[in-house]
């Protein structure tokens, strides 16, 4: 038996899409078969991922936004339902780390990191619902971390806003199943991003980090971005309110 992803059809928004796990998201979305809406703030980098998104065969709408602001967000929205003819699948995707004691850290730096990992899931997920309800279908991918399952110090304030990632996508996958509905997460591990550039740049400190891994290495951007295609598919159409870890072992006991 031979387990195709097929999203023929399907029309994606990924927020965050101009780099990194966004942009692997994007192109293996469209690789399966769906048009994409990239957004993000920096234009130049959406156009890279159109560019690798139209190589797949697919369109590629380019919306740059910021994904904490209501009226671009809805703006977003609209246009990709306007301009790539419907929505189905949303992957709130965008998203910032701060590694940083509590008593160091301001309330603007508070501020920031939930807006861009909280709100933005709450605003784009918000905007896209009413659609989703009215077609009796959709699917919303939502990048957690395991982060939202451990806890280390210095990371208070991204682990908190991961948790919240983790039990908005529950809470919301229970309020909209009745609407064809699904809402799922997914939980990385240590990946292979500009997230991640302080670790990247120091080799002893990113020992540190790999040891406590099974598998011994930083997960690539591509390795993620399958498992939220499948949890896009009709293969996850049993599935709502998941939180999928994927980190190469790192939470087993």
């Amino acid at each position: 038996m031979t387990l195709t992803i097929d999203l023929t059809d399907k029309v994606a928004l990924v927020t965050g899409a101009g780099r990194g796990i966004g942009r692997a998201v994007a192109v293996c979305l469209a690789r399966a078969g769906a048009d994409v809406c990239l957004t993000a703030r920096t234009e130049t980098q959406l156009n890279e991922t159109a560019a690798l998104v139209r190589a797949e065969g697919r369109r590629a709408l380019v919306a740059p936004a910021d994904a904490t602001e209501r009226d671009a967000v809805h703006s977003a929205v609209e246009r990709t339902i306007d301009d790539l003819g419907g929505l189905h699948l949303l992957v709130n995707n965008a998203g910032m780390e701060l590694a940083k004691p509590i008593l160091e850290t301001s309330v603007e730096e508070f501020d920031r990191i939930m807006d861009t990992n909280v709100k933005s899931m709450f605003l784009f997920t918000r905007a896209a619902g009413p659609h989703f309800m009215e077609q009796r279908f959709g699917r919303i991918v939502n990048m957690a971390s395991v982060g939202a399952f451990v806890a280390a110090p210095n990371q208070a304030l991204y682990h908190a806003s991961k948790a919240s990632v983790a039990h908005f996508t529950k809470a919301t996958a229970i309020e909209w199943a009745r609407h064809g509905i699904t809402v799922n997460a997914v939980a990385p591990g240590w990946v292979r991003t500009e997230l991640i550039a302080h670790l990247l740049a120091n080799e002893d400190l990113l020992h540190k980090y790999l040891r406590p891994i099974p598998l011994r290495r930083l997960a690539e951007p591509e390795e993620i971005a399958p498992l939220v295609a499948f949890l896009c598919s009709d293969h996850a159409a049993f599935m709502t309110g998941s939180v999928v870890p994927i980190d190469g072992g790192l939470m087993i006991p």
